[in-house]
């Protein structure tokens, strides 16, 4: 079976606008990279009704997005952060929070930012200001070293791996039951992964960016694979 992949979508609310009201957006390659690897994916917008949305997917892929507000790890804001509409941030934890432990999570970007704040942790907020470049920002190709015997390192095939990266943000103090599992050779942390659940996993490149790459594929794949077996152990089979 095809398992469904709810990929959550950012929004601009503009209660101005009558004739809108806002919009609500996704870059074409995420959904692409779930269905090359064999997952069906659905849109969900932050009006979605999060009960029933959790008793549908078989996981969850949280995309890029702008900047989270600092107040929600007790910071002030850093002057270049571009902030996004929180009410995007306020549906996916609600659905996270609901969500079966055993169901497949991938965070992108502005994602694996998400997953860290939303279990507790802290954000580096402007990295430029710590590393001394910005190289992080424009698309760079970057090389990350993954923790061996890491989930992500065995998802992706090995422990050297390139991505793309687009941020000026990136994970400080890791969440609660997160550990990082790869970081750049300044420091910056690059992905963090659950303890204690079995698939979930935050990269803050934007492996979507690269399909063509090897091992970007075989983390989709892996992704979906965990999706399909949760999707597989949870079906209801008639009598």
């Amino acid at each position: 079976m095809k398992p469904i992949i709810g990929i959550s979508v950012d929004c601009e609310k503009d209660p101005a606008d009558e004739r809108t009201r806002g919009k609500l957006t996704l870059n074409w390659n995420y959904a692409q990279a779930v269905s090359d690897a064999g997952g069906v994916p659905i849109l969900i917008p932050p009006t979605a009704d999060m009960e029933v949305v959790s008793s549908l997917i078989h996981g969850f892929l949280i995309p890029g997005g702008n900047d989270i507000d600092a107040s929600r790890w007790g910071e002030a804001n850093h002057p270049k952060a571009v902030l996004q509409d929180p009410t995007r941030y306020e549906a996916e934890a609600a659905l996270l929070a609901i969500l079966d432990k055993d169901v497949p999570v991938l965070g992108i970007c502005y994602g694996a930012q998400f997953l860290n704040v939303n279990f507790g942790g802290t954000l580096v907020q402007h990295l430029p200001d710590v590393v001394g470049h910005e190289t992080h920002a424009g698309g760079t190709l970057q090389e990350y070293e993954l923790e061996p015997h890491s989930r992500l390192a065995e998802a992706m095939g090995g422990t050297k791996v390139q991505g793309k990266s687009y941020h000026h943000q990136a994970v400080g103090e890791p969440g609660e039951n997160l550990r990082v599992v790869a970081r750049n050779q300044d420091g910056t942390v690059e992905a963090v992964e659950s303890t204690d659940r079995p698939w979930l996993i935050g990269v803050q490149w934007h492996p979507e960016r690269t399909s063509a790459d090897p091992a970007t594929a075989k983390l989709f794949r892996d992704f979906v694979d965990a999706a399909r077996r949760y999707a597989t152990h949870t079906t209801t089979v008639p009598s």
